[in-house]
């Protein structure tokens, strides 16, 4: 088996985050089908397994980026919307804080000023860049199915994430592709009812950049944890 990485759960778990810069070096395609055929493990109700997953390298990950990028140049990305709500509309305690938290420690890593919009934009656009990952993953299902679907497809994306970390990459989900949904499907050739979830950027780290020394404060399990006997 090639480069075997001896690494427990707990140690994935733990060493799993959004790391914002990759190397080049390329990902070697048994890492990734390792990541895959784990994956298909996740749990879905009544096993209906509602993913799909894209896997793009190459020159179609380069033609997603340019086509991408071409939308904002011309403006057109302006009338470009999600399909479905990832944020909510009005932010409240305690989560605008913990929000805030992460894009102040980000752009203080990346030496960006609070009111620097144009840097604050190019670093957004890093995104469809893959921040320079060599390989990109989309997961869609069907658009069809319920809210609930949300949830098999949230623990199907953790399992990649979690199963990269096993396989000694790093990644990082993206839901900022899917504001470009009608691009990707074109690109992809996506089926009629397909909906693009989130992307997915994997690779080996980028330990020298400046934006891969952020790391975000986690909640310890007794603060959102009630033990109940009685």
């Amino acid at each position: 088996m090639h480069g075997v990485i001896n690494m427990n759960v707990k140690e994935a778990f733990l060493s799993r985050r959004s790391v914002r810069r990759f190397l080049s070096k390329p990902v070697p395609k048994d890492k990734i089908k390792n990541i895959l055929e784990c994956s298909a493990f996740a749990p879905s109700g009544h096993n209906i397994q509602p993913w799909h997953v894209y896997v793009v390298e190459g020159k179609k990950k380069e033609a997603i980026t340019n086509s991408i990028l071409e939308s904002i140049r011309d403006g057109s990305a302006k009338e470009f919307k999600q399909e479905f709500d990832y944020y909510p509309t009005e932010w409240f305690e305690p989560f605008i804080s913990r929000r805030r938290a992460v894009g102040f420690e980000l752009y203080k890593l990346l030496n960006i000023g609070r009111e620097d919009f144009e840097a604050r934009d190019k670093q957004m656009q890093e995104n469809f860049h893959f921040f320079g990952a060599p390989l990109g993953m989309f997961i869609t299902m069907d658009r069809r199915l319920a809210t609930g679907t949300f949830m098999d497809v949230g623990m199907f994306i953790q399992s990649i994430l979690v199963g990269a970390r096993g396989e000694g990459l790093h990644s990082c989900g993206q839901v900022a592709f899917t504001k470009f949904h009608t691009l990707i499907a074109d690109q992809l050739n996506f089926k009629e009812n397909e909906m693009l979830v989130c992307g997915v950027s994997v690779g080996y780290e980028d330990t020298s950049a400046p934006e891969n020394a952020l790391r975000v404060e986690k909640l310890d399990y007794t603060d959102y944890t009630t033990f109940l006997s009685e």
